[in-house]
């Protein structure tokens, strides 16, 4: 009897064993396929920012001096800067609704457009600085969101300050532009780094937590998408905000 016991606890132990190395595996295989759209999103933006610098693109998104020198956006040029904005609108009211194919159409969308705004960068920083910037956002990113990661921590008590703070940000971003204060574009700068520091960090731990909880009614391939956009868009945004202090301008 004793030993049907034993017997018994250790068959429920060996199975939850499995079970656990199952969740495993497949959260592993879940971040995988997460940090891959994110990163395929980066390539497609750089490339696509290259192209609109260095190709006969610049002249249908930029004014052009005689002597070749780009000067800013045209009106084009700002209407595919904001584009993305109001994509992400949209997909906010209709993301529930949309298939895991349109989400990923979305996406590659979304990252090409965004790939046009982050143009702007490259035309006024030098490639040097820009190159350099993003690997230290990139070591930057890939430590805070292994912390998120692997941490024991409960980081959701940070996620209304954080989110408080994004607010703060853009309040501050639209009144310095009316405003056009050098210190508190610095002070907005500086805020952004550590906002979105504590993103990345916190939104790995959401992610792992919501492939936890089960996915719904979505796919795992919608959750995927939607949760490689909101790691690419804390990406791109710390790598901005440190362009503020690393980069050089031409």
């Amino acid at each position: 009897m004793v030993d049907d016991i034993r017997q018994a606890h250790l068959s429920r132990s060996k199975a939850g064993t499995r079970a656990e190395a199952q969740v495993d595996a497949g959260l592993r295989s879940f971040m995988l396929s997460v940090y891959n759209y994110m990163a395929s999103g980066l390539l497609l933006s750089g490339l696509v920012a290259l192209a609109v610098v260095h190709t006969s693109m610049a002249g249908i998104f930029y004014q052009i001096t005689p002597d070749g020198q780009l000067i800013g956006l045209n009106g084009l040029g700002m209407i595919a800067v904001f584009a993305p904005l109001a994509l992400l609108f949209l997909v906010m009211f209709a993301g529930q609704r949309m298939s895991a194919t349109a989400t990923q159409a979305f996406y590659w969308a979304f990252v090409a457009l965004q790939g046009i705004s982050l143009s702007t960068l490259l035309v006024m920083y030098t490639g040097e600085s820009v190159v350099r910037v993003f690997f230290i956002t990139a070591a930057a990113f890939a430590s805070l969101s292994l912390y998120g990661y692997t941490t024991k921590r409960d980081l959701s008590a940070f996620g209304k300050f954080l989110f408080m703070g994004l607010i703060g940000i853009l309040i501050a971003g639209v009144v310095n532009i009316f405003v056009g204060s050098s210190m508190l574009m610095f002070v907005i700068s500086a805020a952004g780094v550590l906002v979105f520091s504590g993103l990345i960090a916190y939104d790995t731990q959401a992610i792992k937590e919501r492939y936890y909880a089960g996915m719904g009614h979505e796919s795992e391939t919608k959750l995927a998408v939607f949760s490689a956009l909101g790691l690419y868009l804390n990406f791109i945004n710390l790598m901005q905000f440190l362009m503020m202090f690393l980069g050089d301008r031409r």
